[in-house]
């Protein structure tokens, strides 16, 4: 056994993330047989993207305007101005043309034990593999909507998630904070759901084990990530690939 050390952007944990959820055992079922709800948003505009591609369906999709709100620096004034045209929706594996427009508000209902759904967050406590997602719907959004599936019905929730949304307390914690009636800015929900950061990306596709070891950086390495990967000579080796292939992943613009 042994240890090597790699440094991934935010914009190439996205990419590794997506391409190990695209090979999800929950995710390739779905695809059989079922729906797949993928929830609009940064890191799920790469899992889409990943997903499409390789059932190629690509055609049509665009990570540009795949969002309904993002985080930004004060003052930013980069973003598209693409329209958001719905969430992805997949039945038996086919993006349907009648499904193009759609969202998860209208499926929700429908959703079974045999459905899974791909739903991003902003808080992540690694210790507790717990995330939470800001609210600023007053109906609690997009993942309000499917939690009478989830707890009516068994749907899989799946939380695509960086590292770099790592904090240092229980989301429940932060969510009784910051649903406080005396708080102001977004609430938070703490999702129900499996986690899928970088590091089970990794464990999935080559079978090693990574652990966050450091972070940060700067000329664009702002909010990277510093894993310790370790593994046998194959999976350090299927590990090392992987994170190359990934590592020059440009910014995301979305």
């Amino acid at each position: 056994m042994g240890i090597k050390q790699f440094i991934l952007t935010v914009s190439a944990g996205k990419r590794l993330i997506a391409k190990g959820a695209a090979e999800h055992p929950a995710v390739k079922a779905a695809l059989r047989q079922g729906k797949l709800v993928i929830i609009a948003g940064s890191t799920n505009g790469y899992v889409a993207e990943e997903i499409l591609g390789r059932l190629g369906q690509l055609k049509g999709f665009s990570r540009e305007g795949f969002r309904r709100g993002f985080v930004a620096p004060p003052g930013f004034q980069g973003a598209s101005d693409h329209k958001f045209q719905g969430d992805v929706i997949l039945t038996n594996g086919v993006w349907r043309e009648q499904d193009r427009s759609k969202t998860v508000f209208d499926v929700a209902a429908g959703l079974a034990a045999s459905d899974v759904v791909l739903k991003g967050g902003n808080a992540l406590d690694l210790a507790e593999r717990r995330a939470g997602a800001l609210i600023g719907h007053p109906e609690a959004g997009s993942i309000g909507a499917v939690l009478p599936a989830v707890f009516g019905r068994r749907t899989r929730v799946i939380i695509p998630i960086g590292l770099e949304k790592r904090v240092d307390q229980s989301v429940y914690k932060l969510a009784d904070e910051l649903n406080s009636p005396d708080a102001e800015g977004p609430r938070m929900l703490p999702l129900p759901g499996e986690v899928f950061t970088e590091i089970e990306a990794i464990a999935l596709l080559t079978g090693a084990q990574a652990c966050l070891a450091a972070a940060g950086g700067i000329y664009g390495a702002e909010g990277a990530v510093w894993l310790a990967v370790k593994g046998d000579d194959k999976q350090l080796l299927a590990a090392q690939k992987l994170l190359v292939s990934v590592a020059e992943e440009p910014p995301t613009r979305v």
